[in-house]
């Protein structure tokens, strides 16, 4: 007799079905696993042999084949351990075989019985959705995997015993139900910030999701006014909550299985390998800019990273996916991100400030500047030059907006956005950023001021292709936030200042 449980392996945020077949025939006493399982899977042997013995049930004294099917696809990870010991114990009777064939299994072992969280439950939880399937799962992965849908059964036992005493039914297992995480109410505020009224202006433009640079000396505030763009940004939809939450859950960074629809803010070290942003290792795991779906990816003292890992940003930031192939293996993450960056002007940090000359002179920008392509930069879409702040600034006793003020026109401005791009078919599309080319140019078209304007600007500052369709998105964003159907002439000075503060870094890169 062959045993069949349901489970999956992951391949990025995908669910793809597996078989665990086991066999308990007479033969040589030992237990196999097969089907191109890793080391974490080969080691599920003594885990669930210990695991079952604690709940009181041995092995017979025959041979055990468990085979993971397809056996051409890799397996990996601990959460096969939960389909392999239900598998044996329906080989052996201790539960019925047929009361398992309406679920999906995923679940880690512990040598005392207990079952401990895993990984990728919301993702599991999905595919058994699609499958038809119910879905059997850690009791603490249980609110995570329970936002997959009310219509989904789900059972979290806490241990094999009660697992087992549920369908013998003398034990009833409730349905968990999904988890929020509390948001902390004490997000930095931009009323904290003194001065840098331009740069406030960019943050504010910048929150329709483009692309933003901060240039300036130490100490001139870039990493706190990045830090205040969460404080601005309207909440994660539905759609946008389940997409992040499985990433997160395939990263196992989902604490106790509870969601949050606050938008992700991702600040890595400049020290960060290409791995670690873009995604990789041996299993292929989500990297920084897929950890930041849908929210923002700070970088701090760009021109720090590796050229390298920065340039490995250009993909993900067009196609709004990161895609990691190997030898062996293929796997996408979305990676739909708003990147935010600082930088100082130079080495020393203080190139163009009054009164300061640096002792290498102009070299010192150039050779800091050079380390950022231009390709990358020309990405992103709001360059701001952000000054020291002087005494004046933080003397004057002038209050600043809030963010919730803030918040308020960009929640307004992104609403306009939205329902624009529905009346057009293109439900999936948000933000200006986030639209076509061909789409820009139709729901952006300037006045005949504004074009004339636009066109001698091109002509004079060799805007490429790129360049001047991301000068439209901002364009069309900043119409927005003044509730204006048509893109003006001032809408589209601001958008090419934006974009003009930063060519002298295009021409040193």
């Amino acid at each position: 007799m062959v045993a069949r449980v349901s489970t999956v392996a992951f391949q990025g945020i995908e669910g793809v079905p597996v078989e665990v077949q086991v066999m308990i025939a007479p033969g040589k006493v030992l237990m196999h696993i097969v089907g191109l399982p890793d080391k974490a899977v080969a080691e599920s042997r003594e885990r669930v042999q210990a695991a079952l013995h604690a709940s009181g049930l041995a092995l017979p004294p025959k041979k055990v084949t468990v085979n993971l099917a397809p056996a051409d696809l890799p397996k990996e990870g601990s959460h096969f351990d939960l389909a392999i010991a239900l598998g044996l114990m329906a080989a052996l009777g201790a539960i019925p075989a047929d009361a398992l064939s309406s679920y999906t299994v995923i679940g880690e072992l512990n040598l005392d019985g207990t079952i401990a969280p895993v990984a990728g439950a919301l993702p599991a939880a999905i595919a058994a959705n699609a499958m038809g399937r119910g879905l059997i799962c850690p009791a603490e992965s249980g609110p995570e995997a329970a936002w997959a849908g009310k219509e989904i059964d789900i059972l979290a036992p806490r241990s094999l015993i009660a697992l087992a005493n549920h369908f013998r039914g003398t034990q009833v297992l409730s349905r968990p139900e999904p988890s929020v995480r509390a948001n902390a109410a004490n997000l930095p505020d931009l009323a904290d910030i003194k001065g840098q009224e331009s740069a406030k202006r960019a943050l504010e433009v910048a929150a329709g999701g483009h692309n933003l640079l901060f240039v300036g000396p130490p100490g001139s505030g870039k990493s706190m006014l990045a830090s205040r763009l969460p404080s601005i940004l309207p909440p994660l939809s539905t759609n946008e909550l389940l997409e992040v939450s499985m990433i997160h859950s395939i990263a196992g960074q989902l604490s106790g299985g509870k969601l949050s629809d606050r938008r992700p803010y991702r600040a890595p070290h400049h020290s960060a390998t290409m791995a670690a942003l873009v995604g990789g290792g041996f299993r292929a795991r989500p990297g920084e800019v897929s950890l930041a779906h849908h929210g923002i990816l700070f970088l701090d003292e760009l021109p720090e990273f590796s050229p390298q890992a920065l340039d490995a940003l250009r993909q993900p930031l067009e196609t709004g996916e990161c895609v990691i192939a190997r030898a062996n293996h293929r796997v996408s993450y979305p990676a739909g991100i708003q990147l935010v960056a600082a930088m100082n002007p130079c080495r020393c940090g203080m190139a163009g400030e009054p009164g300061h000359t640096c002792a290498r002179g102009p070299r010192c920008a150039s050779d800091y500047q050079g380390r950022i392509s231009g390709p990358l930069l020309d990405r992103i879409d709001i360059r701001i030059d952000v000054p020291a702040v002087s005494a004046a600034d933080l003397i004057r006793p002038t209050a600043s907006e809030s963010s919730a003020d803030v918040a308020l026109r960009v929640a307004r401005a992104r609403e306009r956005q939205r329902e624009r791009f529905e009346r057009a078919g293109m439900k999936d599309v948000a933000t200006n950023a986030r639209c076509s080319t061909a789409m820009i140019e139709t729901i952006a078209e300037p006045d005949a001021a504004g074009l004339q304007l636009l066109r001698d600007a091109a002509e004079k500052m060799k805007f490429s292709a790129r360049g001047y369709h991301r000068i439209l998105k901002v364009a069309r964003t900043l119409a927005d936030l003044d509730d204006k159907p048509t893109v003006g002439r001032i809408h589209l000075a601001e958008a090419i200042s934006y974009r003009i503060a930063g060519e002298r870094l295009t021409a040193h890169a």
